[in-house]
């Protein structure tokens, strides 16, 4: 998965649900506590709900109290971008899916120090979870 997926608006809106869209395509958040895996435990995979790329382990997921699926680090770092965002009067680090730019969420330095300190703080309508179980 080394090439860009493009697509139209109109083709993500067929693909995605109203919510799904609006937070990949349109860099919006969902509520804390409303997502469907911020209070999730099973063993899986997080992948994106738009292209189906690996990019979370839930060995990696924690409870960071936010409301919002948290995780110390991506499954294949290659499959996860960041950029700056300067939205809402503010700095932050935007993550991505950097195979077909999915807006996932924001990464911040305040996660567990003993791993790596970072928290991938991630929108439950970007991901889609594959169990193990």
């Amino acid at each position: 998965m080394s090439d860009k997926i493009e697509k139209t608006d109109a083709e993500w809106r067929e693909m995605l649900s109203d919510e799904q869209f609006d937070v990949t395509r349109k860099q919006a958040t969902e509520r804390a506590f409303s997502g469907k895996y911020w209070d999730s435990h099973g063993s899986g995979v997080y992948r994106c709900v738009c292209c189906d790329a690996a990019l979370f382990n839930s060995e990696k997921k924690y409870d960071s109290g936010s409301g919002w699926p948290s995780f110390t680090e991506p499954m294949v770092d290659e499959n996860v971008e960041t950029e700056e965002d300067r939205s809402l009067f503010m700095t932050r680090t935007e993550v991505h899916c950097s195979h077909c730019e999915a807006h996932l969420g924001h990464v911040f330095p305040d996660g567990p120090k003993e791993e790596g300190g970072l928290r991938y703080c991630i929108n439950s309508a970007s991901l889609e979870f594959e169990s193990e179980e």
